[in-house]
């Protein structure tokens, strides 16, 4: 997730797999922890519950009970880390389920036998 290259094929992975959600949802976190201005906090911390937490929302991550209680809680007033329980759910699950899966794809092989040079860093 470090790096910026296999981040982007891993994402193209998950398209073809139909769950890039999980690695936009985890992107948006990660722009939200970094923003400083309580509009901007408000306003990303928004359109991130109606883009990825909304059950009305095509783009739904899946997320247990408990989380999503947490979430609600939190939207009451949103700081850069409404969403951290959330965010490592879905990291976990991409851990777990989708990353194994990407290692033994063709997407990554071609990736892993690119010259050192080429590449930042072999891990995403």
């Amino acid at each position: 997730m470090k790096c910026k290259y296999g981040r982007k094929v891993f994402r193209d992975f998950l398209k073809c797999e139909y769950s890039e959600e999980n690695i936009m949802f985890w992107l948006a976190c990660e722009d939200l922890k970094r923003e400083s201005d309580p509009e901007m906090i408000e306003e990303k911390a928004r359109l991130i519950y109606e883009d990825f937490i909304s059950i009305l929302s095509p783009r739904e991550v899946s997320l247990d009970s408990r989380v999503r209680e947490i979430i609600n809680k939190n939207m009451i007033e949103p700081t850069p880390n409404t969403f951290d329980e959330a965010q490592l759910q879905i990291y976990t699950l991409m851990h777990r389920d989708s990353y194994p899966r990407f290692i033994n794809s063709q997407a990554y092989r071609q990736l892993a036998q690119l010259p050192t040079s080429s590449r930042k860093t072999s891990a995403t």
